[in-house]
């Protein structure tokens, strides 16, 4: 074959036929594909990245699609690797979708609505206090963090008096905090790949929590999208540089407008359950994909 790529794609909720499926379809376009190519086994040496002895700087491009099993590790090869090879996403793009605060700042210089945060040093901890009279409301958020672990809503002060002796433990740099934006407790999931619209699907908060995440007990729903969620979804990804991208957006109640909540750089497929349910967005995301691999691997 005339080129090969390497994959590194999660194989469970349904992964495993997804990675089929872009290997057969690569395959007949001429493109091999060396699967499971997991940076934690990989090396370096003699001026060579290897995966069991395969240099993998080698390849034509590399196609990393893992949230669940990223360490520092592999991030810091991930971050060598594309210098030398093409990659999907990138680096830079992957990076600053890993960081909330980073994303946020960019979409806001854009002119991309999201909800109002700040930051301070943890040495100015005590401004949070003054954040919490000016807002009422907010949300503490680990810049690094994903599926909702670590979200806590701030309230009141007296809610400030008993976590900031936690906060204060923890070894952190910063402190990112968000206004608590007034919703109807569900969200909307756009996929987009290559600057294409894929797919819509909504979230629904359980019971009486705010937060929509899965992990946090968030249940999907089937959503239609608006002209509007797509356009903004679409510039999201665009600004934050990434070839596939989830955007998670809610409509702010108070201000009557959609503002980005998060750039997820890895969003996953439809797992077999959610497809049985209606949502059948698979296909269209493996084809836009390779024909995205076949592009950028020239």
């Amino acid at each position: 074959m005339s080129r090969k790529i390497g994959l590194w794609l999660y194989k469970n909720g349904g992964g495993e036929k997804i990675q089929e499926k872009i290997i057969q379809q690569l395959n007949e376009r001429d493109i091999e594909v060396i699967s499971d190519v997991n940076l934690r086994e990989a090396t370096v040496r003699g001026g060579h990245m290897l995966h069991h002895d395969r240099k993998i700087d080698e390849l034509d491009l590399f196609f990393s699609y893992n949230a669940g099993e990223q360490t520092q590790y592999q991030v810091f090869l991930y971050q060598a690797l594309n210098r030398i090879i093409p990659m999907i996403n990138s680096f830079e793009s992957f990076s600053l979708t890993e960081d909330k605060f980073q994303t946020a700042y960019l979409l806001g210089h854009h002119g991309i609505h999201t909800p109002e945060f700040e930051l301070c040093h943890r040495d100015n901890g005590k401004t949070l206090y003054n954040i919490i009279d000016k807002w009422g409301k907010m949300v503490y958020k680990p810049t690094d963090g994903w599926g909702g672990v670590g979200l806590t809503k701030i309230e009141s002060k007296t809610t400030l008096d008993a976590l900031y002796p936690f906060l204060n433990q923890l070894d952190l740099r910063f402190l990112y905090v968000e206004k608590f934006v007034k919703y109807d407790n569900t969200d909307f999931r756009i996929d987009i790949v290559d600057g294409e619209f894929v797919s819509c699907y909504g979230r629904k908060a359980p019971g009486t929590d705010w937060r929509t995440n899965i992990t946090s007990g968030g249940s999907i729903f089937l959503r239609e999208p608006t002209d509007e969620v797509v356009s903004i979804a679409k510039e999201a990804a665009k600004v934050c540089g990434t070839d596939i991208a989830g955007i998670d957006l809610i409509y702010d109640m108070e201000k009557e407008e959609y503002v980005v909540l998060e750039v997820n750089g890895i969003p996953a497929f439809a797992t077999p359950e959610q497809e049985k349910m209606g949502l059948n967005f698979n296909d269209k995301k493996i084809d836009l994909i390779v024909d995205l691999i076949d592009r950028k691997s020239k």
